[in-house]
């Protein structure tokens, strides 16, 4: 497969780490120094939907492609308002009522887009599909105590979006899963019935940072060498590492696991913590923007999230043929 298009959308709303501090126990310094964060976006007039479909919107519209050309739609969400219908229905609807395709959800928590990715090549390559919309949008603030700064100042909201096609770009993929669920949870119930005798209540993100970080550097790690390794490549031949934007340190250690200099690895995470899934393709519109990707370049892309599950992908940047 090939990326051909590419798009982001963000909320209004920015919230520093100096605003957190008025009602949290923390300060600019703390977040700073634990997280590299300074700030990020937090929805708060605005709803995920439509940073969903504007994102998929843009993607859309850069890939040069027509609404009614999408084959098929691939939303990465962990969670929204809607538990059914699905958000890809919904980001289908914003798109153009001319665009009808299948679309399917999926919850790969924060390595939702290298799984949305695996899943799109299998379709390409069984020509099941000619163009592919994936949209990752998430919104974890919603999910945080914001009572409790352990968690509630890693994360900000967005959504990402990309277009994708048959070509030769998808060089290596690996996804992951380790079941570990008390490591990283988020509960809510469901509606009660005259025959459930369950009493369990809703709870906030849960996070047991140590291990979360233990993890997703191993984790990481093992995948990135996995697929250099299937390609026959070197750290040192890869142009950019696109890693999931979690938390800085968490960057770094992978960083020097790589033995890689700090321009090899862009990050965002400073203006938007970590928005989950959406964290790498808003990265990936972000350097396109720039002009930062030029064609030829290898990207390695590496994601983790609750599960435990982890994600990679080694792609060579450049419009299809």
């Amino acid at each position: 497969m090939q990326i051909i298009g590419t798009g982001s959308a963000l909320p209004e709303k920015v919230v520093s780490n100096d605003m957190l501090a008025g009602f949290l126990d923390t300060s600019d310094e703390w977040i700073t120094s634990r997280t590299g964060i300074a700030t990020r976006r937090l929805l708060s007039n605005d709803n995920l939907g439509d940073l969903a479909i504007a994102a998929a919107r843009q993607a859309v519209a850069s890939s040069g492609v027509d609404c009614n050309d999408i084959d098929y739609i691939i939303c990465s969400n962990v969670a929204n308002n809607y538990v059914t219908p699905s958000l890809s229905t919904i980001i289908q609807g914003g798109i153009g009522d001319e665009c009808s395709c299948p679309c399917m959800d999926l919850n790969g928590a924060c390595a939702g887009f290298i799984y949305a990715i695996d899943i799109a090549e299998a379709l390409l390559k069984t020509d099941r599909a000619k163009h592919i919309l994936i949209v990752c949008a998430e919104e974890p603030s919603k999910f945080c105590n914001w009572h409790q700064r352990e968690t509630s100042v890693l994360f900000g909201d967005g959504a990402g979006a990309v277009v994708v096609t048959g070509g030769d770009g998808l060089l290596a993929r690996r996804v992951t899963a380790k079941s570990q669920k008390d490591v990283l949870y988020y509960k809510r119930p469901l509606e009660t019935t005259p025959y459930d005798r369950s009493t369990e209540n809703a709870e906030p993100l849960v996070m047991h940072g140590r291990d979360v970080f233990r993890m997703a550097v191993q984790g990481s790690l093992a995948d990135i060498n996995a697929l250099l390794t299937e390609s026959g490549l070197k750290p040192d031949d890869i142009d950019f590492y696109l890693l999931h934007q979690a938390n800085m340190r968490i960057i770094k250690s992978i960083r020097e696991g790589l033995g890689q200099e700090e321009q090899k690895f862009p990050c965002n995470l400073q203006r938007y913590g970590n928005t989950s899934s959406a964290s790498i393709p808003i990265l990936i519109d972000e350097l396109t923007t720039e002009g930062r990707l030029k064609d030829g370049a290898l990207l390695m892309l590496s994601a983790f999230g609750a599960g435990f599950v982890t994600g990679a992908a080694l792609l060579r940047w450049g419009k299809a043929a």
